[in-house]
């Protein structure tokens, strides 16, 4: 008499994908070690509201995980004697030193964040909020 045993798991061939296994599986972990950090809006404030709010791109940065180049624009507090730092999606035609202008007045150029209903239709945009003051969740490409 013969027997022969195999168990179902041992005849697979092949290998896995390491960019598919990224997803929410218990045999993988994605590594988060090096990412930058969450990109996001710059939160609304009474000055973003009414005026505009000026800041600098410091740094322009690869973030591993993510498509789109990430930006680092720092801010002036407008309550503290401080500088806030923010994390933005990089959009095409940013350059480090450039002033990028946040709020309702800013002028259409390339990195100004401003709302929806002053853009003009036909205009290349990216990161939309869904809703007023979710920092971002549309089109978070550059």
């Amino acid at each position: 008499f013969f027997f022969f045993f195999s168990t179902p798991n041992t005849a697979t061939m092949g290998k896995y994908v390491q960019a598919q296994r990224k997803g929410k599986s218990p045999i993988f972990k994605s590594h988060v070690r090096t990412r930058k950090g969450a990109v996001k809006l710059r939160s609304i404030d009474y000055a973003e509201r009414r005026g505009y709010v000026r800041g600098v791109i410091k740094d322009i940065m690869h973030d591993p995980g993510r498509g789109a180049p990430v930006a680092k624009v720092q801010f002036l507090n407008a309550y503290r004697y401080k500088r806030d730092t923010e994390l933005m999606v990089a959009t095409e035609g940013m350059y480090t030193g450039q002033f990028i202008y946040c709020g309702k007045k800013a002028t259409l150029t390339i990195g100004n964040v401003l709302p929806l209903r002053g853009v003009p239709e036909g205009t290349i945009v990216c990161n939309v909020e869904a809703r007023v003051g979710d920092r971002g969740a549309f089109a978070r490409g550059s």
